[in-house]
């Protein structure tokens, strides 16, 4: 069906404009009806914090599979390589997730902190194997990130080989990372960020108001990452405007303003 006044988008694979889907449990039927329904609007499915370390092995390379078919990338969370890493086991996790078949991996330290130069070696060696997201942030609530240390860690993650660099949200979406207790962002630091960061910035943005806030910013291609599966269609839609939170980003100018 050609919708004609539905704004197209750039088609998969995409640098910019990425959805990043958080499967914290999907059985394989409901991965499918995802992908089957929205999977032109999904890039990453990410299988959230351990998750993946708790899902027969089978289903894993089936999610991966069938993810394949719509050029859709799966990666475990980060927390299960920090859970790897705490045992002295990281090189070990890596072949583990060479050996099922993921073809990316999220290198982080929401839970711990890694040993000063080991981010940058881990994220190297990985990237020898895998597309590496690596994410900057803390899990614990009321940790913020400063615009020097997202900067820092991102020129340091980028030249280690890291693809992209996710800011931390978590799944709540407040008192953590970039948002305050309400959820609420500082448009000047998500703007001054992209503009020195660039595309290969993924924003965890788990709320609708966060979704349309990052849109309205800083565009319908904004990278986002921790979208529930429920709504992979609804923030396509936020994208292109077809809802009354982002409805004028699409529209001409002079239709805007009538």
């Amino acid at each position: 069906m050609d919708w004609e006044w539905v704004k197209e988008r750039t088609a998969k694979p995409r640098q910019s404009g990425v959805t990043m889907v958080i499967d914290t449990g999907l059985g394989m039927n409901a991965f499918r009806d995802l992908l089957n329904i929205a999977g032109p609007y999904i890039d990453f499915v990410k299988l959230g914090f351990g998750t993946a370390g708790l899902t027969p092995s089978g289903v894993l390379q089936e999610k991966i599979a069938c993810a394949k078919e719509h050029d859709t990338l799966v990666y475990p969370g980060g927390t299960f390589f920090e859970a790897a890493f705490a045992r002295g086991c990281w090189e070990r996790y890596m072949e583990t997730l060479e050996q099922v078949g993921f073809p990316a991996v999220e290198i982080s330290e929401g839970s711990l902190t890694l040993p000063p130069g080991m981010r940058q070696n881990v994220i190297s060696r990985m990237s020898e194997s895998f597309l590496v997201l690596s994410e900057v942030g803390k899990k614990t609530k009321g940790t913020c990130i400063s615009f020097d240390q997202l900067y820092r860690t991102y020129e340091q993650d980028r030249l280690a080989g890291a693809s992209y660099v996710i800011v931390e949200g978590r799944e709540s979406g407040k008192d953590v990372g970039i948002y305050d207790k309400n959820g609420e962002l500082d448009p000047k630091f998500v703007q001054e960020a992209q503009k020195r960061c660039g595309t290969d910035i993924i924003w965890e943005a788990p709320l609708k108001s966060q979704q349309a806030t990052l849109i309205q910013l800083l565009g319908e291609n904004v990278n986002l990452g921790n979208v529930a599966s429920k709504d992979a269609l609804a923030v396509e839609a936020l994208r292109r405007g077809l809802r009354s939170d982002t409805f004028s980003v699409n529209l001409q100018p002079e239709l805007s303003t009538q």
